[in-house]
């Protein structure tokens, strides 16, 4: 294997671990100030997410909690010697306002992942403001790089994933999960993450691996470099980082399916 493809494999395994460290906000995703920078993973210290309906508090199953804690402590290190000084590096060289409009970009190329799973969860406004987005961004928003549907009609993001999806269907969580380099997650949203590789547009372009994985390299650092610091946070804050991780992505993920569960109520 040549130099370069050393480091393609580097830059792969650097953008498959973003949902390790649990740092972003979902809820808005990006379109004007809104930029959440994160699709997928939640804020860890926010609890905007919830709904106005009381809590039901209902147990984590982890039996794999020792092998769980194990991959908690790599990605731990991974985040704070890799993951940090790359992060570093580039916001030193690459202005905010790039950073921004690359994260513009890749946003609406994930569209068909959001339209398809709000589709499914019967979210139909949701689609087709999915869909209005990614027609009006791809056109008047040059490609994606501008989101002229938030700044100029005020459609702002709506977003879904495949394990929300089965969520919204009743398909329990399974056991909780934490993989290395993926974080934390659990049987459904596992198998939902590879359902929505498989739609991601990535797939079906003229595009071979190296390729793909240079561009799934860049979503990464550059979608890494326009987030806080709110892990850093969570450690500090924790008597135990593992346990708070694990409860904070469960409550956030419940708290999202039990929302859209209510869409039809209203």
């Amino acid at each position: 294997m040549n130099v370069k493809k050393y480091i393609l494999l580097a830059g792969a395994l650097l953008c498959l671990t973003l949902p390790s460290i649990g740092l972003a906000e979902e809820q808005f995703g990006i379109g004007g100030s809104d930029y959440m920078v994160d699709r997928k993973s939640p804020d860890l210290l926010d609890d905007n997410h919830d709904t106005d309906e009381p809590k039901e508090y209902v147990g984590i199953y982890d039996p794999l909690e020792p092998l769980n804690r194990v991959f908690f402590v790599f990605n731990d290190k991974l985040y704070f010697w890799v993951l940090k000084p790359v992060k570093t590096g580039y916001t030193a060289v690459v202005p905010w306002d790039f950073r921004f409009i690359i994260g513009n970009f890749f946003n609406n190329l994930a569209s068909p992942v959001d339209f398809v799973n709000t589709l499914l969860q019967g979210r139909f406004n949701d689609a087709g403001a999915v869909l209005s987005r990614f027609v009006i961004n791809s056109t008047i928003g040059v490609f994606g790089f501008g989101d002229a549907a938030a700044e100029a009609f005020d459609i702002q993001p709506r977003n879904g994933d495949f394990g929300e999806t089965l969520g919204v269907y009743g398909i329990g969580e399974g056991v909780f999960l934490n993989w290395p380099f993926f974080g934390p997650s659990n049987i459904r949203d596992s198998v939902g993450f590879v359902a929505d590789m498989q739609l991601h547009p990535y797939n079906y372009l003229d595009l071979d691996s190296e390729e793909i994985i240079a561009a799934r390299s860049l979503e990464f650092i550059n979608r890494l470099s326009l987030k806080g610091d709110s892990y850093e946070e969570l450690k500090r804050i924790s008597i135990d980082p593992y346990v708070a991780t694990r409860q904070a992505y469960t409550d956030y993920r419940r708290s999202l399916i039990k929302s859209h569960k209510l869409v039809d109520k209203k």
